[in-house]
């Protein structure tokens, strides 16, 4: 088991997101490690795109708060919603560019108990109890314990690092493609095919709806 390489990330969001479902979050806090399988992602497109997306934080061009995102691929950008929640992506394209991928949800693997205490979710052996740990960004932070004060910047490279994402190897299988999650509908960008599932997996978030590509050409499915 290997960390993905920061190459893997120097490419463009709607290519890497397809890539890094099947690969692990593995996330350290304090001697609890926990991990689970990337089913689900977003990809959000750099202020550079011929088309700009106007739902990336980037779009507007750099800030304290995205700093992050402009720099060196292959770190964490964690950033917080309603005051209170976090949401975790890692940021793509060579420095400057600021795409990014948002992870939207995980299938839950090792450290099952730690996540469920910070859920604060009874697990009694049920697929649905399991499911509800990871099944979207928010959920996925509070169970990983990821929050922006402790990771994010943090190097996803570094299979050492608190926070890292790594190949098992796994065969992701077939990829589904549909739009974004809660886009605002006056956003033009609301009907873009980059929120990328695998197909099989019931851990997803949301709904399952879209095209379905073989996994070997899903880095050839979106065209903007």
């Amino acid at each position: 088991m290997v960390a993905v390489p920061r190459l893997f990330y120097e490419r463009p969001p709607e290519v890497v997101a397809p890539e890094l479902l099947g690969k692990l979050l593995v996330s350290r806090v304090g001697r609890a490690v926990m991990a689970g399988r990337i089913v689900e992602v977003e990809a959000y497109l750099g202020p550079h795109h011929a088309t700009p997306d106007a739902a990336a934080h980037s779009h507007r061009g750099p800030t304290a708060r995205n700093r992050v995102l402009f720099g060196p691929a292959g770190h964490a950008y964690v950033y917080s919603i309603y005051g209170q929640y976090f949401c975790m992506n890692v940021n793509c394209e060579p420095e400057g560019q600021a795409g990014c991928v948002l992870l939207r949800a995980l299938e839950p693997l090792d450290g099952v108990e730690a996540m469920a205490r910070r859920r604060g979710i009874a697990m009694d052996g049920s697929l649905k109890a399991l499911r509800g740990l990871t099944s979207g960004p928010s959920r996925l932070c509070m169970a990983l314990g990821i929050e922006r004060a402790a990771h994010n910047g943090l190097d996803l490279t570094d299979v050492d690092s608190r926070l890292a994402i790594v190949d098992d190897g796994f065969d992701r299988g077939d990829v589904q493609v549909t739009a974004r999650i809660g886009i605002n509908p006056a956003n033009a960008a609301v009907d873009w095919p980059l929120r990328f599932c695998l197909a099989e997996s019931e851990f997803v978030s949301g709904p399952r709806l879209g095209a379905r590509v073989a996994a070997r050409r899903s880095k050839n499915v979106v065209a903007i």
